[in-house]
């Protein structure tokens, strides 16, 4: 079990989900109302915690020549879903599986490429791996935003003191 978060963990949290590569921990610290140190420290903690598991560019893929983004919902047997991730995850262009609680239709397999013949590949080795396709749904974008419970209130700043 995961142990409870504060206002500046919160707010720590709120800001890397944001913008991660371009907000400093000065910038973070001057929000939170602790210091700079304290952020770095508090940081780390996180990772130590595993509360952070690591840091994610976001790929825009059309720009970067893979303009195919393709999610297949797929049924694999429940007691075997892990096995099925490692090896979803080696097929070239799986780019996200997610692992869904249900009896049926519980694994999300996205993938990218640069044209119809990638997507037909990949189908193929889905279906030669012993996945169940049921649907299959090209993207068109992908919207994500911090989580709100993150989001740092000022009021809770006062409450705060620098560990």
């Amino acid at each position: 079990m995961g142990r409870p978060l504060d206002n500046v963990d919160r707010g720590i949290l709120y800001h890397l989900q944001r913008d991660a590569r371009n907000t400093t921990t000065q910038e973070i610290a001057e929000t939170v109302g602790v210091s700079a140190s304290t952020v770095r420290n508090r940081i780390e903690a996180l990772e130590d915690d595993g509360i952070i598991k690591g840091y994610h560019p976001e790929i825009d893929y059309e720009a970067a020549n893979l303009p195919l983004r393709v999610l297949f919902v797929c049924t694999v047997p429940a007691t075997e879903r892990a096995d099925y991730v490692s090896q979803l995850l080696e097929i070239q262009g799986v780019v996200d599986v997610r692992e869904m609680l249900v009896g049926r239709r519980n694994i999300y397999v996205e993938v990218v490429g640069t044209s119809t013949q990638d997507i037909t590949r990949i189908t193929d080795t889905l279906h030669e791996s012993g996945v169940t396709v049921e649907s299959s749904e090209i993207l068109r974008e992908r919207h994500i935003q911090p989580f709100d419970h993150f989001h740092f209130s000022e009021e809770g700043a006062d409450e705060q003191h620098e560990s």
